[in-house]
């Protein structure tokens, strides 16, 4: 069976880039990889759905036994990928969606590098900010340290493959599934094929 594709979405805290991964997965079937937390449950989020809740303990229990492809701390608490579901849908041919930030991304690019890394952001950080304020859930300092963390995000965002302004929810839903569809046709993914058909063309020249 032919080996499934890995797409790491990352993006400024606000974006929109949970609500628009949900929808990819609805709409198309690919899988998401819950990541595993330490940060506390908001309302209505269970565990292993939205997230994997961990204490500090048995978060850095999986980082000591290699049970992560990524990890990192961000904004006081520790997120990072289990190991074992991703290697599974991988090796049966899955399509698996990563919600992960950039130095997470760039060391996912490492250990796979077919990975496509696609950025999600809004058009300016004054809307990033109306966004956050809107959530209503952190207060005035959390969303502060949001944005000085995007500052720091920002300076990674060359490493990705493709940026993408969610300006329009529907047009960045459907942008994004263009580009994980259309990374299939790149000609470096499709070697095999092209020196098909140029064999078989060889006698015509």
């Amino acid at each position: 069976m032919e080996r499934g594709k890995l797409v790491v979405v990352s993006g400024f805290s606000g974006t929109g880039k949970g609500t628009i991964i949900k929808q990819l997965i609805e709409r198309y079937g690919y899988s998401l990889s819950i990541s595993a937390t330490t940060r506390a449950p908001r309302e209505g989020e269970v565990d292993g759905r939205e997230y994997y809740f961990k204490s500090t303990e048995e978060f850095l229990s999986l980082v000591d036994y290699n049970g992560l492809i990524e990890w990192t701390k961000y904004v006081d608490n520790y997120y990072g990928t289990p190991r074992k579901f991703v290697e599974e849908e991988l090796a049966q041919g899955k399509t698996v969606i990563l919600e992960i930030e950039v130095k997470g991304a760039s060391n996912i690019k490492a250990q796979y590098p077919d990975a496509v890394l696609i950025f999600v952001t809004t058009k300016d950080i004054a809307t990033l900010r109306e966004r956050l304020e809107k959530r209503g859930t952190e207060t005035a300092e959390v969303i502060n340290k949001r944005i000085s963390r995007a500052a720091d995000e920002a300076e990674l965002m060359d490493n990705y493959d493709y940026i993408i302004v969610n300006d329009d929810l529907e047009d960045c839903i459907d942008a994004v599934h263009s580009v994980i569809i259309s990374d299939d046709y790149k000609t470096e993914n499709s070697l095999d094929f092209v020196k098909k058909i140029q064999g078989e063309l060889a006698e015509y020249k």
